[in-house]
């Protein structure tokens, strides 16, 4: 009987990248990018959002990186239409009612853009008469939409969404439909 060796891998998933192998209606999908049989992305990111997706060819992590239960911090840096107010931000931080149930509390805090990221394509529409800002927010649940969801209910819907972090593992040094084995 062989040893079975636990492998990660760490993608930068580019804007309208469809988080499977197989698409029907020819979007692009991680097929395009990942040429690694066996390997399974341990949660989702939108078709619509950026970022870290962890993948594995272990049924068993993947299952944990996913699930709630496991409480796995997951960071995102959130573009926001307008400046939220210190009440809209601690209403985010509290947890809110949505939909599907209460949010559990998470870290929300103003962010500058930072200097390494890239820019988006197709780029977020510009308005000249609405201002934007950058969150952070990191949260230990990862319901559908979720950071959408939470920053629309606040009066601030998300102009882009990108996950820089999940647990220690970050995308920073890696470009959009890059990837690279975790260590």
């Amino acid at each position: 009987m062989g040893i079975s060796v636990t492998e990660i891998i760490l993608f930068n998933k580019p804007y309208g990248v469809v988080c499977q192998f197989t698409s029907a209606d020819g979007s692009p999908i991680l097929a395009d990018y990942i040429k690694a049989p066996g390997f399974y992305a341990a949660g989702r990111l939108d078709k619509d959002s950026e970022g870290l997706l962890v993948l594995t060819n272990d049924g068993k992590l993947q299952a944990q990186i996913s699930s709630p239960k496991y409480s796995h911090r997951k960071t995102y840096l959130v573009q926001v239409e307008n400046i939220p107010s210190a009440d809209a931000i601690a209403r985010l931080s509290g947890g809110l009612e949505l939909n599907d149930g209460p949010t559990r509390p998470c870290v929300c805090e103003p962010a500058l853009e930072p200097g390494w990221l890239w820019p988006r394509s197709p780029p977020v529409r510009y308005r000249a008469s609405i201002p934007t800002s950058w969150l952070t927010i990191e949260l230990t649940e990862g319901r559908n939409r979720q950071v959408r969801r939470m920053t629309a209910a606040v009066g601030h819907p998300t102009l882009r969404l990108i996950r820089i972090g999940i647990g220690d593992w970050s995308v920073q040094g890696l470009s959009p439909g890059q990837w690279s084995a975790a260590h």
